[in-house]
């Protein structure tokens, strides 16, 4: 695992490296920017010190963790795994400060505090007012009819976004009173035959606007009010596995490399893995006027 600096043109130059025992699936800067989470198929989580390099076990899990992220507001690491656990970690100290069982293995969560969304094997989502993290405070089955592969949380906290295997994604709200606000979309499809995973889903810091990227190698940004696509990307060689925005939205770093939706014998899996940058245009993810748009359930 490597960490780079981006300089203002562009130029990435690599600073530190650090390894796990197995795949790492998952990562999150604390708040300082001075050290990175990771979490991966050895089960367990490390805390990553950039200036000196060294790693140390903060967490465990008995399964593969899949997804992290640091609530920098309660000051505390979330895990969730494979085990069908979400543990919460004072990293600096060796067990969980709180433990939640899950109904399926974890595939994807993500954090606006107090919200947090965690989605789950059999299309099950969990939903988490952080005051009280104990309890979900509503469990529900995705509107999505395939398996989820990323959840996001919309920056005003009422809502989340739902992506699949099924080239689909679903804008949620989460009060009972918003859900006539609720509609899902088509994307990353090619004609009717041609359906690939949505891999990611990040919301811009500043305009609130938001990127998919694809296993059909394509990214494009969306305004979920306006109901509209602001900007589709030229499409890349192979599967985008994952993206994100960089802290002020100038910058979204996307990883082009094969994400195992055809099956270990598909000639794709002897993509190389690349990063790229892509320096955005306010045109591309400003929000724009409402118009017939994007898809509707």
């Amino acid at each position: 695992m490597y960490c780079y600096e981006v300089a203002n043109n562009g130029q990435a130059m690599p600073k530190a490296s650090t390894k796990h025992e197995a795949p790492v699936l998952c990562s999150s800067w604390s708040s300082d920017g001075a050290s990175v989470f990771t979490g991966g198929c050895d089960n367990i989580a490390k805390k990553w010190d950039l200036a000196s390099g060294q790693a140390t076990q903060i967490a465990q899990h008995d399964g593969a963790i899949r997804h992290m992220a640091w609530i920098e507001q309660v000051g505390l690491l979330v895990t969730g795994s494979w085990d069908r656990t979400l543990k919460y970690w004072d990293t600096r100290q060796p067990n969980p400060a709180l433990q939640v069982q899950l109904p399926e293995r974890c595939y994807a969560l993500d954090v606006t505090h107090p919200l947090l969304v965690v989605g789950c094997a059999e299309r099950q989502i969990q939903i988490f007012n952080l005051s009280n993290p104990q309890v979900p405070y509503k469990q529900l089955l995705s509107p999505l009819k395939y398996q989820t592969r990323c959840v996001a949380t919309f920056p005003d906290r009422s809502g989340y976004l739902v992506g699949s295997i099924e080239g689909r994604v679903a804008v949620q709200h989460v009060e009972d009173n918003l859900q006539s606000k609720n509609f899902t979309f088509k994307c990353h499809r090619e004609g009717t035959q041609d359906i690939y995973a949505v891999n990611s889903i990040s919301f811009h810091p500043t305009f609130g606007t938001f990127v998919t990227a694809g296993a059909d190698g394509n990214f494009n940004f969306w305004d979920k009010d306006s109901k509209q696509r602001l900007k589709n990307m030229t499409k890349c060689s192979a599967p985008i596995s994952c993206g994100n925005f960089n802290r002020d939205g100038t910058i979204y770093a996307y990883a082009v490399s094969y994400d195992w939706s055809k099956g270990g014998d598909n000639p794709l899996s002897n993509t190389p893995n690349n990063i790229y940058l892509h320096a955005v245009n306010e045109t591309e993810v400003k929000p724009r006027p409402a118009k017939s748009g994007i898809g509707r359930r």
